[in-house]
């Protein structure tokens, strides 16, 4: 009809640093050509993280567009009264991935890939906007985690290398890390570690706040052994239920042992 224009309709990834977008992006990034791969940089992430990134746009050949904020994380912790993000009041994920994505869409039609497995129960995130689109390649497929593996192996990309110790991607200060998670940031990068208890200290108004439920950093660390202790147990006990079963996997059933809370998609697929 003359006069109508065709409106282009965007295609894009977020990348977290993770197994499972990593792992939809090696699906899909010869099926979807005009894919916009993106992720969104709090700049508080771990190295890794971003050595990561870098293999993946070496082995698959994509560009990776970096999304941050305008304002960064200092900005909105003193916007916020100083309070730390928390399960409660999730205001980093709003203000340092979700916007910025918003911002990185416009007003554009686009079709959101997310890379949720079959054997999930869960939802990605859905943006309030009409003309955002969710579709989630895995799930229409039937591919479980046992594929995703697969698929990582097989391309040659394999799992970040902070696999070894966490089972999620995200900032090295997330609230949602297990006890033990937080004990091996210390181990790995005791600088990031000391920075995180900066955070919890510098409040001079003499309010308290804690980046894990009822616990500061400090008194965590001090219980390093027995919190080591525990998970080398739970370890062994889970390789002897299921001696077949990948590292990888059995420390993610551990770690979920401890706290199965799900964090934040957007930072953690």
């Amino acid at each position: 009809m003359a006069g109508m224009v065709n409106k282009t309709v965007r295609h894009i990834l977020g990348l977290s640093g993770g197994k499972d977008s990593t792992a939809l992006a090696i699906l899909l990034h010869q099926e979807v050509p005009q894919m916009e791969y993106f992720f969104c940089d709090t700049h508080r992430e771990l190295p890794e993280t971003y050595e990561y990134l870098e293999r993946v746009k070496a082995r698959l050949g994509i560009k990776i567009h970096y999304l941050s904020a305008e304002r960064g994380f200092e900005h909105w912790l003193d916007i916020y009264g100083g309070t730390l993000p928390s399960p409660q009041m999730r205001w980093c994920t709003k203000q340092l991935k979700i916007k910025p994505l918003e911002e990185f869409i416009g007003n554009d039609e686009a079709v959101s890939y997310v890379g949720i497995r079959a054997d999930e129960f869960r939802e990605g995130y859905i943006s309030t906007r009409s003309a955002i689109k969710a579709v989630y390649p895995f799930k229409e497929r039937g591919l479980v985690k046992a594929d995703i593996l697969q698929l990582l192996e097989e391309s040659g990309i394999g799992l970040p290398s902070y696999y070894r110790w966490r089972s999620r991607s995200g900032c090295y200060f997330c609230f949602f890390q297990r006890k033990y998670e937080w004990v091996m940031l210390a181990e790995e990068h005791p600088d990031l570690f000391a920075k995180a208890i900066a955070y919890e200290q510098n409040h001079i108004d003499g309010r308290t706040y804690t980046w894990t439920q009822g616990e500061t950093l400090q008194a965590l660390l001090a219980r390093k052994e027995e919190i080591i202790a525990n998970h080398h147990k739970a370890m062994a006990r889970e390789q002897q239920t299921a001696p077949n079963r990948p590292l990888v996997e059995a420390l993610a059933e551990v770690l979920d042992e401890e706290d199965d809370t799900l964090p934040c998609l957007a930072c953690h697929l």
